[in-house]
């Protein structure tokens, strides 16, 4: 497969920009109480592609092990969420979130809590964000860390049943005057985009005032 089976418009893409740029603002509201510094993260780039672009675009950007805070979410829309950093930059972000004057061996040791806290902020702060604009809820499963490169995270068990997706955020964050740069990714099956394409138009249509549009507009 080498596209995605479904296409967001350009006004659905535009509608699902915001509502992450919304959850990341709050993401990093909540990260800026955690460090006690201000925290900038960049408005993300949203991109939906296939499992295997987004396994190469990790290969081009990143040549060094990834670590990840991976999270599953479900209701209208179930898939799986990943806070995914390169393994030198966990460590910088782990130094940030613990106070910045921890030796490294404390750091290390630290490292899997801190880092799963952090992912668990951030990541439910951008889902339930944007279930709360698209009027509905989410459950979050309790966030593990995984290591490996883009292969070993976005091919995780069980596989999908009706082939997926995956939601391509990249994000750059700033704190305390640190480089930290990080991706967020949501894979979803085809039903569960299907189904946020639709929540993506009922969302443009209570914003706009116009009807959505029908649901065989696009056969």
């Amino acid at each position: 497969m080498t596209n995605p089976s479904i296409e967001l418009s350009e006004l659905e893409l535009d509608a699902l920009t915001e509502l992450v740029n919304l959850g990341v603002g709050r993401a990093a509201n909540s990260l800026r109480d955690m460090v006690g510094e201000q925290v900038l993260l960049s408005v993300p780039t949203v991109r939906l592609v296939p499992r295997s672009e987004a396994v190469a675009i990790l290969r081009e950007r990143e040549d060094s092990r990834l670590v990840a805070v991976h999270q599953v979410f479900e209701g209208d829309i179930t898939g799986r969420a990943l806070l995914i950093f390169p393994e030198t930059k966990s460590l910088e972000l782990v130094r940030a979130v613990t106070g910045g004057e921890l030796p490294l061996e404390d750091i290390i040791e630290l490292e899997q809590e801190a880092l799963a806290e952090t992912g668990n902020i951030i990541l439910n702060g951008c889902l339930a964000t944007i279930a709360n604009m698209l009027q509905r809820s989410l459950k979050m499963s309790l966030p593990e860390i995984l290591r490996g490169d883009g292969a070993a995270l976005f091919n995780i068990a069980p596989p999908p049943e009706a082939g997926d997706v995956v939601m391509f955020l990249y994000i750059d964050f700033a704190v305390r005057e640190r480089d930290i740069r990080g991706y967020v990714a949501m894979l979803m099956d085809m039903p569960s985009l299907v189904a946020l394409q639709s929540l993506l138009q009922e969302f443009i249509a209570r914003t706009t005032g116009e009807p959505p549009p029908l649901a065989d507009a696009r056969a």
